[in-house]
């Protein structure tokens, strides 16, 4: 069973090193890239919370870091130029064997979505954009959110205004027969465009009528 956010912040290296990569922790042999290291922080802040062990390797080896100044250095540019908005983070450093391993701690924002932000250069015209994504913690990995799941994190920030009408009626309606909706779907259903159908099943999500759920590559609602 993997640690959850409180046990994180005071389990010894070790423990958790051995519990491996999950929903809360990552390895990372050396961090070079802000970018790269960015998207972790986003998908922890947008999650549950969760660890970055800088200078362990994936076979859970400790490899060690050269430089903690470097490597505070890369985490603090990631911050600045491509989270937003502003995420808090914890960092310690653990010796082990003269090794040097670099723990970033980041809690579950009550600000969510955290953007990753980063420029590329548009293919057809060569120009540099810039590019905002948000993205969760899924097991071991970082998946883009699906709109729905960025919607329902906007909307922690505003009261819950609730009314039952047809629509919802129609919608449980459905669920009770076929178990499962996406928003499109109930867009279709409904006669509603795909923004205020999923605004209505995001609020019936928040009062705990309905769940959200995701597999591989679709968010659909059920009962």
């Amino acid at each position: 069973m993997s640690l959850t956010w409180p046990q994180l912040e005071n389990a010894p290296l070790l423990e958790l090193i051995e519990q491996g990569e999950s929903k809360h922790t990552e390895f990372k042999r050396v961090v070079h890239s802000p970018k790269k290291i960015a998207k972790s922080i986003a998908a922890f802040a947008n999650t549950e919370g969760g660890v970055i062990l800088i200078g362990v390797d994936d076979d859970k080896r400790i490899t060690g870091i050269h430089s903690e100044k470097e490597m505070l250095e890369v985490v603090h540019l990631a911050l600045k130029m491509h989270v937003e908005p502003h995420v808090e983070i914890e960092t310690i450093i653990e010796e082990y064997k003269r090794r040097l391993v670099l723990l970033v701690f980041i809690a579950e924002s009550d600000s969510k979505p955290h953007y990753h932000t980063a420029t590329e250069r548009d293919p057809d015209t060569l120009q540099e954009v810039t590019i905002q994504k948000v993205y969760t913690r899924e097991g071991s990995h970082n998946k883009a959110a699906s709109p729905d799941r960025i919607a329902l994190m906007e909307s922690g920030s505003t009261p819950l205004r609730f009314s039952f009408g047809k629509n919802e009626k129609m919608l449980l309606e459905h669920l009770g027969r076929h178990g499962t909706i996406t928003a499109q779907e109930f867009s279709s259903l409904a006669g509603l465009s795909l923004q205020n159908a999923i605004q209505t099943l995001v609020t019936l999500v928040r009062t705990g009528t309905i769940k959200l759920c995701n597999d591989k590559t679709t968010s659909y609602y059920s009962l």
